[in-house]
């Protein structure tokens, strides 16, 4: 039987694996070629020259006329965008804030107890409280004159204020000329002014020797003392009380002298122990024997081993001045008794009473002390371990101790160098060990970066490096790095050290001849608005975001720095970029210029700067 045949089965051409790539490979061409050619217009009007801004470092980048090939890595952290401004402008206070001072408000003061003058300490109001309004100008607001002009002149517009000028007349504290202040240097112990004044105290006390740097002048009026001072490269902490003495602190401060708002009432002093080579008061009606000699004990608290107390004014030289005093000659003979007894139970050793002027000295150390206060009854040793607490921390009447030593010889703390070496030269409290996370070796490296910053911030502020700027307050001032690489600018710098940071870093401050003061930045500083010229924030708004605690808002502090700021001034803020953002989103709104750029680490790292310059508003 034949085989039936079949014929051959016939195999489709797409089912070819070869032949099926071959038709997809031509449609996609076909599909390329068509696109490239409906859009080619398109696509030459979208070639930019540059790499997108987002990319671009803080240095200019110059036109190039054509197409450049780009080789960079792109993944970086590219600058924020603007923000946008989202709910307007914030409003102003009303004009009667103009010269607000929330913490020394007297209407708010006068709730408060006037024992040991309590009612002039800090009072601040509550969290719901602060202000959430911006501190106006004054009308006819003009720029201060600059320094060293501003020493003998202010705008009276600016402060104006002419009780001060018609009380303390005779003593020449300050006098209304038009439309200027005139400053001729008197005070109330120096009607003649103060240069004479302080040649006297030149002749008891080395003021030229290096070794006295830091002052502190209690019941200051309108700093003429420490505007004398700067003579002698001596830097003075200026305090006084907001009293009948009409803005003496805001007068300081227009003149750009150091000063704010402190007194001896219940709390010490913010500042660190063992911070002034010097401290002066002239007829400052602090009653220095009253409540067991407290606020003598906390001058000595404050004052360096081996640092010097001058004290003019009553009860000194009561014999030719209790007339002009209208006091009786007895009542000032036994102060001075009593103030004799008071300093000898200090182990304090009188240098000198010349004239209106009296002048001991601190020891350099308590071993002596130590032996007589076994024999007398009172004062006592402090049985507080942390001398350098300073903020809301109340006076206690006891002998604050000095760090110990073997040999009599010995200076206790250590030995500072003499001014300017002590300023680059690692402290004693470094040297020991004082601050864990700060040695000798990492104190050399933070002289090289903040000298690297400052350098960076003058390219980008012009007015930085022109000395436009005089008083500068560094938020965070960590161990004083900031204000040492700007120490040649004719500035001077409030260094605050958050009472809460991590390291209490204020006592190297100090010893390394700078000035500044503890701070809680939910509260308001002791200042007068429109005070500083220049305010540098180096992590401060990320350190309260981060408070375990209640805390302030970002909003908050900004309002604060507003008011302090001089209408023409400048601000330079450091944080992450997620925080710039927001402060830049909030700094908008209260009408400052402002600007984001990468910080002198480049565009990797996630610190970045706003910075901030009202010059030409």
């Amino acid at each position: 039987m034949a085989t039936q045949q079949h014929p051959p089965p016939i195999v489709s051409l797409i089912k070819r694996p070869l032949l099926k790539v071959f038709f997809i490979a031509i449609a996609c061409c076909v599909c390329y070629f068509l696109g490239s050619y409906s859009n080619h217009n398109s696509t030459i009007s979208t070639i930019q020259p540059h790499p997108p801004k987002c990319f671009l470092s803080n240095a200019s980048t110059p036109n190039l006329p054509s197409l450049v090939l780009d080789f960079e890595a792109h993944h970086i952290l590219p600058l924020p965008p603007e923000s946008s401004k989202n709910g307007g402008f914030f409003d102003f206070c009303p004009a009667n804030f103009t010269h607000y001072c929330p913490c020394q408000d007297r209407s708010r003061a006068k709730q408060f107890k006037t024992t040991k003058f309590f009612h002039q300490e800090r009072h601040c109001p509550g969290r719901h409280q602060a202000l959430q309004c911006l501190v106006p100008r004054p009308n006819w607001y003009r720029r201060p004159f600059p320094w060293p002009e501003s020493r003998e002149y202010a705008w009276f517009s600016n402060v104006p204020f002419p009780k001060l000028s018609l009380y303390k007349k005779s003593q020449n504290w300050v006098r209304v000329e038009g439309d200027r202040l005139v400053f001729p240097g008197g005070g109330t112990s120096f009607p003649k002014g103060a240069k004479e004044y302080v040649d006297q105290i030149r002749r008891v006390v080395p003021l030229m020797s290096g070794n006295i740097r830091t002052a502190l002048d209690v019941g200051c009026g309108v700093a003429s003392f420490g505007a004398s001072l700067m003579d002698y490269n001596i830097l003075t902490m200026s305090i006084a009380p907001a009293d009948l003495h009409e803005a003496q602190v805001q007068f300081a401060l227009e003149r750009g002298l150091p000063a704010m708002h402190g007194i001896l009432s219940t709390y010490r002093l913010p500042y660190p122990s063992r911070s002034f080579d010097m401290a002066h008061c002239s007829r400052c009606l602090v009653p220095w024997t009253a409540y067991d000699g407290l606020y003598l004990m906390e001058i000595d608290r404050v004052l360096r081993p081996g640092g010097y107390w001058v004290l003019s004014g009553p009860p000194i030289s009561w014999k030719s001045s209790y007339k002009g005093w209208e006091t009786q000659a007895g009542e000032l003979k036994q102060e001075q008794i009593n103030l004799e007894d008071l300093v000898r139970r200090l182990c304090w050793k009188k240098i000198a009473e010349r004239g209106p002027i009296a002048v001991w000295r601190k020891p350099t150390n308590h071993i002596h002390c130590t032996q007589k206060l076994k024999a007398w009854k009172s004062p006592r040793f402090c049985a507080e371990t942390d001398a350098d607490a300073g903020w809301y921390r109340e006076m206690d009447p006891c002998i604050t101790r000095l760090p110990k030593v073997t040999d009599i010889r010995k200076i206790s703390g250590g030995v500072l160098a003499k001014w300017p070496k002590r300023l680059n030269t690692a402290p004693p409290r470094i040297e020991d060990g004082v601050d864990r996370r700060a040695n000798v070796d990492t104190f050399y490296k933070d002289n090289k970066i903040w000298t690297k910053r400052i350098s960076y911030y003058g390219s980008v502020l012009k007015s930085l490096g022109a000395g436009r700027y005089r008083n500068i307050m560094d938020m965070n001032a960590d161990i004083g790095g900031f204000a040492a690489a700007i120490f040649n600018l004719p500035a001077w710098v409030m260094n605050v050290v958050p009472f809460d940071a991590q390291n209490n870093t204020l006592g190297i401050i100090y010893e390394r001849g700078l000035i500044g003061t503890y701070m809680n930045w939910c509260e308001a500083f002791s200042t007068y608005p429109r005070t500083y010229d220049l305010i540098h924030a180096h992590g401060v708004f990320s350190m309260y975001i981060d408070k375990d605690f209640p805390r302030c808002d970002i909003l908050d502090i900004l309002f604060e720095m507003y008011r302090i700021l001089r209408p023409e001034g400048a601000a330079i803020i450091r944080d992450h970029v997620d925080i710039i953002v927001k402060v830049k989103g909030i700094t908008d709104r209260m009408r400052w210029k402002s600007k984001i750029l990468h910080s002198e680490y480049g565009p990797f790292h996630p610190e970045k700067i706003l910075f901030v310059d009202n010059s030409d508003i």
